[in-house]
């Protein structure tokens, strides 16, 4: 069992996010990209990209970081934006949760997911998907304790680091 996301919360404080903290954002996004199967790609983002990336979210208000109480470090981020874009899902969003290297089982990223379960909600969107790398149990566990259920296993629909990895997809309605 992978008790990264088994413990309860500590002592985190989690956040609007803003432009001053894309580099910490970058930093982590790239780290899971070079040593995770979570983001499907095998390019670091660059920092344009990421200002773009995150610019979008900032101004939907749709993105969050957990700071460490001790010392104000950001450890983790979340943020959610539209699953398609065509009008019929304008609805439904996805959310991604990532925490920091070294700053797992403290609870961070269940704090940030219960703060986007609850942005989303409040904004009157319908249904949250979490599309999860299959082989990632605790991410699935922690989605299953924010209320989200298994809606189906995509097999073989990404790669990377030379293997196939299957897609779960999670839902929770919101409304």
């Amino acid at each position: 069992m992978d008790l990264r996301y088994e413990t309860p919360p500590g002592s985190v404080k989690v956040r609007a996010a803003h432009e001053g903290d894309l580099d910490t954002i970058l930093a982590i996004r790239n780290h899971a990209i070079e040593h995770g199967t979570a983001l499907w790609t095998d390019t670091p983002q660059t920092r344009d990209e990421g200002a773009a990336w995150l610019g979008a979210h900032l101004g939907r208000g749709s993105a969050y970081v957990a700071e460490d109480t001790g010392d104000g470090t950001v450890v983790g981020f979340g943020v959610y934006g539209p699953w398609k874009d065509y009008s019929g899902f304008r609805h439904t969003v996805e959310n991604s949760v990532y925490v920091a290297e070294g700053h797992h089982g403290r609870g961070i990223g269940s704090a940030l997911l219960g703060t986007l379960v609850a942005s989303a909600s409040a904004t009157g969107l319908h249904v949250m998907i979490a599309g999860i790398e299959a082989g990632n149990g605790a991410s699935v566990r922690l989605h299953e304790r924010h209320g989200f259920e298994h809606a189906g296993t995509v097999r073989e629909v990404g790669t990377k680091f030379g293997r196939w990895l299957d897609l779960t997809l999670m839902r929770r309605q919101l409304d």
